[in-house]
């Protein structure tokens, strides 16, 4: 495993992070069998979220990590409902320190690695925010501390306001990103690269789309996720995206490799892109995701990826 600073921060983390989300709902035995693989594997990134579950990710993320807690760069976050009252959800002061003590307790350790703002809080001062994150990192409940799907000039605020109070400034962004959804190149890369910020990227395949099972003019497989949602596969999966999908079957198939494995490939290549989080639910998907690491795209197969998806720098779509 070739693994990398994150960011300008000292850290080493693996180009693949294991995402422990588990939307495919497997059960307990699966999932701790998956996060077992991973790190055999060699990654030592994971992440996962209060949200995820919810709870559930950090419990069976905790269970896994048992008696080797130290060997992982664990990443958790905050900001969605965990409640119906008031005051819980959001980056409130309040909300943060009384979520990330729950969240201590479900993975079974005294510190988070690396603590996110999973989302905005338009409601709260982004100085409450990073306030309460450099508590956590004085009190060493948190090593590091970042935002997901932060708009850059929300990024930018953050930084200034951990600048102007000497307080613990975002490490990391973490951010939706892939052949089908370049727009974080416009403004977000730059700032990150220009900072010394890490970027942790999801969605590397865009839900199964990259991985070549779904085509345009084609009926979804049935038991897929797009099966469930045929109106949104057909204004997503457009004639251009399909492009996309050939260039990489074409490629998979000069290299050995699938299209999933070039779409992670392709994601790790990208300037300023610390770690792709892959979001398996099953060992054998872990093996598949991690097949895109350890070799690398030709400068040719790069600019034939680059020719199918430039569109996608400006009109990406999340998926």
């Amino acid at each position: 495993m070739d693994f990398r600073n994150l960011g300008t921060c000292g850290v080493k983390v693996s180009p693949v992070c294991l995402g422990t989300a588990f939307r495919g709902a497997p059960d307990e035995a699966t999932c701790l069998a998956t996060i077992d693989r991973a790190l055999e594997l060699g990654v030592n990134f994971v992440d996962c979220a209060n949200a995820y579950g919810p709870g559930r990710s950090e419990t069976l993320v905790g269970q896994a990590l048992k008696g080797r807690r130290d060997r992982v760069v664990l990443t958790t976050k905050v900001c969605s409902r965990m409640g119906d009252g008031p005051n819980d959800g959001g980056l409130s002061r309040v909300h943060i320190l009384r979520e990330a003590e729950n969240s201590l307790r479900r993975l079974q350790t005294d510190y988070i690695d690396l603590y996110l703002a999973h989302t905005v809080d338009a409601a709260t001062p982004v100085e409450e925010t990073v306030r309460a994150f450099d508590d956590l990192v004085r009190q060493g409940k948190a090593r590091y501390v970042g935002c997901s799907n932060f708009p850059a000039w929300r990024v930018a605020k953050g930084l200034w306001a951990s600048d102007r109070r000497n307080l613990a400034a975002f490490a990391c962004v973490q951010d939706h990103y892939n052949l089908l959804d370049r727009r974080i190149e416009r403004e977000l890369v730059p700032l990150c690269q220009a900072e010394g910020l890490g970027i942790m990227t999801y969605s590397p395949v865009a839900v199964g789309l990259l991985t070549g099972a779904f085509r345009h003019g084609q009926t979804p497989p049935a038991g897929s996720l797009w099966a469930r949602s045929p109106q949104r596969f057909e204004q997503v999966l457009t004639p251009a995206a399909d492009r996309v999908v050939q260039t990489l079957l074409d490629i998979a198939g000069q290299r050995g490799k699938t299209p999933a494995q070039v779409a992670v490939a392709w994601v790790i290549s990208r300037p300023g892109v610390t770690a792709a989080i892959i979001g398996p639910d099953h060992p054998s998907q872990v093996d598949e995701n991690l097949g895109g690491c350890g070799w690398q795209l030709e400068p040719s197969e790069l600019e034939a990826l680059e020719q199918a998806s430039a569109w996608a720098v400006d009109t990406g779509r999340i998926v």
